[in-house]
């Protein structure tokens, strides 16, 4: 059943179960039930704007330089608001740092070695990878996560929320994992949600080889990060969605129109869904279950 119609059969005015029980019945985030984004003030929404666009530009800013950046447009923000204003986006600088062998995190989580250094990348399904963006709306943000085959350019899956609780991660990358042949490696960053044993399990349960970049290493994942930067520059900064069903309805247009229409240079042209599906004949497809997240 499809996310969409998960939402349809869950009822607010059910009197003997509470929302929160039916969409955990479901398998459906109540964020994803709820679509209310996350609040902020105008003000901060237009700092947190200008930073997820200088951050899609110069990836390698800091708090300090992005501080530095604000200033010089004439935006009176110290360091303190910034760091927090960044925290609350998931957005890191990236550094050249090393990558890390098999450890663990503060908290207890393994730490997989990076896997892809050097190694190429000649067919689909030898790596798919995830990350999670901040996407600005009017009013307010959500986030979003999407599961790309990296030699493809697939967008296999993708799920909304108003929080970065690890479920929708889970949610979108069971989704991938269900409906098309496992990968061989999967590569994600060092994110909490990707570190938890209920990501890591949900991998390796599937016979998946798990990869993570070095902290602060984006250009380790580094096709999510330009799936992020067409997203936004070619749907979300354009057209500054209402709400969450509005950002929805926009994002499934978005990738249906990304992985069936849209050319890339690099496949010599050719769509992501002719790649990876050998799918040529574009004509009475149904990308609603291929490539794009049953909503």
């Amino acid at each position: 059943m499809s996310n969409e119609a998960k939402r349809l059969v869950v009822s607010a005015a059910e009197p003997r179960i509470s929302v929160q029980r039916q969409c955990e019945l479901l398998g459906l985030a109540r964020s994803t039930y709820y679509f209310k984004p996350q609040p902020a003030s105008a003000e901060n929404l237009l700092y947190m704007s200008l930073i997820d666009k200088q951050h899609i530009k110069r990836p390698f800013y800091g708090v300090p330089r992005m501080t530095a950046y604000l200033n010089r447009l004439g935006h009176a923000v110290n360091k303190k608001r910034i760091a927090r204003l960044m925290r609350l986006m998931d957005i890191r600088a990236v550094q050249p740092r090393k990558h890390r062998s098999l450890s663990e995190d503060g908290q207890g989580h393994k730490i997989y070695p990076y896997l892809l250094r050097d190694m190429p990348v000649v067919r689909n399904n030898q790596v798919w990878s995830t990350d999670i963006t901040y996407v600005p709306m009017q009013g307010g943000f959500l986030y979003l996560m999407a599961v790309i085959d990296w030699y493809s350019r697939f967008v296999l899956s993708w799920e909304l929320s108003n929080s970065l609780e690890r479920h929708f991660c889970l949610v979108g990358t069971r989704r991938a994992l269900d409906n098309y042949p496992k990968p061989e490696i999967f590569n994600t960053d060092q994110g909490s949600q990707f570190t938890s044993q209920d990501f890591t399990g949900l991998i390796e349960s599937n016979g998946v080889d798990m990869s993570m970049d070095g902290k602060g290493r984006a250009i380790d994942n580094v096709f999510v990060e330009r799936l992020w930067r067409s997203v936004k520059y070619e749907d979300i900064y354009l057209k500054e969605y209402s709400d969450g069903a509005d950002l929805y309805r926009g994002l499934d247009d978005y990738f249906k129109f990304y992985n069936f229409e849209r050319p890339h240079e690099s496949l010599g042209y050719q769509t992501p869904a002719e790649v990876y599906l050998n799918f040529s004949d574009m004509e009475g497809a149904s990308p609603l279950h291929i490539g794009t997240p049953s909503p």
